[in-house]
């Protein structure tokens, strides 16, 4: 069985962070979760936040992202909600999502929103992007290498290299994760 994580909005609403975490799951490293709510408060705030995107363009990646990842939509979810007690109640929908996709894993940057005793009994741990990524990194390191290039080689207007990249997934709080990635793309050469 593969390695369950529910992703939450906020690591899926950066563009390149999102990339990243999508080319992870499709290489079936992980299989990631997330459910319609979670995307609903992704392209609601890039709605409110960038204006300048084309409405089409955000529904045609909502769309793409559930095409193209195998099962990722949870659903079901729902009655767990009212059970659950965390510090920002806005927040049970992610956890009850995350105990009915059997995921391990809850992928946030809201780390204090999701607090360990509470996550316990489900056998659930919350993770930043950054450590997430970085035990991808020393679980399989080519896999996470090899979705840094294909964003890359996806990206041709304008053209973007390695290192444009890890500089945008370093603004979006990869830090740990990219010193590795540098280190490893420096030990290439």
């Amino acid at each position: 069985m593969a390695f369950v994580v529910l992703f939450d909005a906020n690591v899926l609403y950066p563009n390149v962070l999102r990339d990243l975490l999508l080319r992870i799951a499709q290489s079936g490293f992980v299989q990631a979760k997330w459910t319609d709510e979670i995307l609903d408060e992704v392209f609601r705030n890039l709605r409110k936040n960038r204006p300048d995107l084309d409405p089409r363009k955000l529904d045609r990646t909502r769309h793409l992202m559930n095409a193209s990842v195998r099962d990722c939509l949870v659903t079901g979810y729902e009655p767990l909600i009212a059970t659950l007690d965390l510090p920002d109640r806005d927040d049970r929908h992610v956890l009850a999502a995350a105990i009915k996709a059997q995921a391990r894993v809850i992928v946030t940057e809201n780390l204090r929103d999701f607090p360990e005793q509470a996550l316990r009994p489900w056998n659930v741990e919350a993770q930043s992007s950054d450590d997430f990524v970085l035990d991808r990194i020393e679980l399989g390191e080519r896999v996470v290498v090899e979705a840094v290039r294909r964003i890359v080689e996806s990206r041709r207007t304008p053209p973007t290299s390695v290192s444009e990249v890890l500089d945008a997934l370093e603004r979006c709080g990869l830090r740990k994760s990219v010193a590795a990635l540098r280190r490893q793309e420096a030990g290439q050469e």
